[in-house]
């Protein structure tokens, strides 16, 4: 029940911040974001862990992004405090997608190889989901997606371990109480 929790969270979240960035409302996708990554730290045994997988997440992502930003090569209609910066809305989307590696996408643990050629395929696809949907412009597309694909091949490994190092959802261990 946690994982269909978790993918409808993330699909909601993914749908509400980009249909929002597009139709000029880049604080929906946000607020729903905060929503969803509430209900996963809220489920997590140790929640901790989970925000700290988040907030790694995020800062991966407003740094990934805004290369790309400032590279020239996308553009956003909306929901960006520089134009050298990342919009803080896929900022969140970061955030959103940090939820599902330690549950629905648990099984990419220890699977490197696969991380990366998921990344390097699923990636570029949101980005280009989201320009069709008006949410991002490419306005160097072949740049944009080279990028895209070979940052996401490196990046999607690299969360699968720190999410195994920050794993919120592996049961807390109980400690036997020593014999004295």
């Amino acid at each position: 029940m946690r994982i269909l929790v978790n993918v409808l969270g993330f699909k909601i979240g993914w749908l509400s911040s980009v249909l929002g960035a597009a139709a000029q409302m880049p604080w929906l996708g946000p607020v729903v974001v905060v929503l969803v990554a509430s209900v996963h730290l809220l489920q997590a045994h140790r929640p901790e862990l989970e925000l700290g997988l988040l907030v790694t997440a995020a800062v991966i992502g407003i740094c990934f992004d805004s290369f790309i930003v400032a590279m020239g090569w996308v553009t956003y209609p909306s929901g960006q405090f520089s134009a050298m910066l990342a919009p803080y809305w896929i900022v969140t989307m970061w955030v959103l997608f940090a939820t599902t590696l330690n549950c629905a996408m648990a099984w990419l643990k220890g699977r490197a190889m696969l991380a990366a050629i998921l990344g390097a395929t699923a990636g570029p696809a949101s980005y280009y989901a989201g320009q069709k949907l008006g949410a991002i412009e490419f306005v160097e597309p072949i740049a944009a997606l080279s990028a895209l694909a070979i940052g996401w091949a490196v990046v999607m490994p690299l969360l699968m371990v720190i999410a195994e190092r920050l794993d919120g959802f592996q049961p807390v261990a109980l400690e036997e109480p020593s014999s004295s």
